[in-house]
C-alpha cells in the first residue's frame, strides 16, 4: 500500500469517527434544550431517533382546608346569654309569657250557658226554691245508668219533698257533723234499676264537663258522694268555699251551699 493510499484510509476513518461523535453532541444538546425551556409543571423528553414525548402528571392544587366546627353555646343561642349569663330569660320573652296568660284567662267567660231549667248562668249556681216553684218547675230530672245492666233511664225528685228531707236531715244533725259529711252521703244509697229490679244498683250520669253538671239533681237524691274531689274541688272553688281537704269536708260545705242557694235563710251556715 503507497503513503498516498494509507493517508485516504486514514481521513476517512477520521469523517466515520467524527460523524458518529457530532450525533451523539446533538442528543445531548436537544436534552439540554429541552431542560432550559420546560415549564415547573410538564417535563418533556425529547429523543432525537422518535420524537416521542412523555408528559408528566400536573401537580394537584392545593386541598381546601375544612373550616373548624364551633359549637354554638347554650346562651346566645337561646338569647339567654347576656352579662351574668345563667341563661336568664329575656323581658321579651317574659312579656309574651304574660300576655298569652292574660289570653287564656280572658277566653273564661264569667257566665255560662244554662243547661237546665233550675240552673243560673254562673257555675256551679242554682235558683232559689221559691223561684223555681213560681216558675212552675216542681220536678227535677235527670239520668241514671245501671252498672249491672248498663241501660240508662231517666227518673224524677219532687221538689219539695227531696229538699225538705234534705234540709231536716241538716237541721238535725248539723252540730254534731263538725264539718264532715257523714256516711251516709260519702257513700250514698243509689235509685233501684228499673229493667232489672236490682236495689242500690243505678248510678247518675255525670257530666264530664264541671260546668255541665246538674248539681240540683244530685242534691235532692243526695248522691253528690258520686262526685269526685275534684268535681266538688270545682263547686266549692266558684261558689267561694273553701275548696282544699279531705273529700268529706268538701262534699258538707257542697250540700250547705246548695241548700243555702235554694233556701238563703234557712240553718244552713257553717258554724264559726
Amino acid at each position: 500500500m503507497t503513503e498516498e493510499q494509507e493517508t485516504n484510509k486514514e481521513m476517512e476513518y477520521n469523517q466515520q469517527q467524527g460523524g458518529g461523535g457530532g450525533e451523539g453532541e446533538g442528543e445531548v444538546d436537544n436534552l439540554e434544550e429541552d431542560n432550559d425551556e420546560g415549564d415547573d409543571d410538564i417535563l418533556v423528553l425529547r429523543l432525537s431517533s422518535s420524537s416521542t414525548t412523555l408528559p408528566v402528571l400536573e401537580q394537584d392544587p392545593d386541598p381546601v382546608q375544612e373550616q373548624p366546627y364551633v359549637r354554638r353555646s347554650v346562651s346566645a343561642a337561646s338569647g339567654g346569654g347576656g352579662r351574668g349569663g345563667g341563661g336568664r330569660p329575656s323581658r321579651n320573652s317574659s312579656v309574651r309569657r304574660n300576655s298569652r296568660n292574660g289570653r287564656r284567662e280572658g277566653r273564661r267567660s264569667e257566665t255560662i250557658e244554662a243547661l237546665y231549667p233550675w240552673a243560673t248562668k254562673y257555675r256551679a249556681t242554682v235558683h232559689s226554691l221559691e223561684y223555681l216553684l213560681s216558675k212552675g218547675i216542681c220536678t227535677i230530672t235527670g239520668v241514671v245508668q245501671c252498672k249491672r245492666c248498663e241501660r240508662q233511664f231517666e227518673i224524677g225528685y219532687d221538689l219539695r219533698e227531696k229538699f225538705k228531707e234534705v234540709a231536716t236531715y241538716i237541721a238535725r244533725n248539723k252540730s254534731s257533723m263538725h264539718d264532715r259529711a257523714p256516711g251516709v252521703w260519702l257513700n250514698p244509697v243509689l235509685p233501684k234499676c228499673k229493667f232489672c229490679h236490682q236495689e242500690n244498683i243505678a248510678k247518675p250520669v255525670i257530666a264530664q264537663r264541671k260546668k255541665h253538671i246538674d248539681w240540683l239533681f244530685l242534691l235532692l237524691g243526695q248522691l253528690l258522694g258520686c262526685c269526685t274531689l275534684s268535681q266538688l274541688k270545682y263547686f266549692c272553688k266558684h261558689t267561694k268555699n273553701h275548696c282544699t281537704g279531705a273529700k268529706d269536708r268538701v262534699l258538707y260545705l257542697t250540700y250547705l251551699c246548695l241548700c243555702k242557694q235554694l233556701d238563703p235563710s234557712g240553718p244552713f251556715d257553717r258554724e264559726s
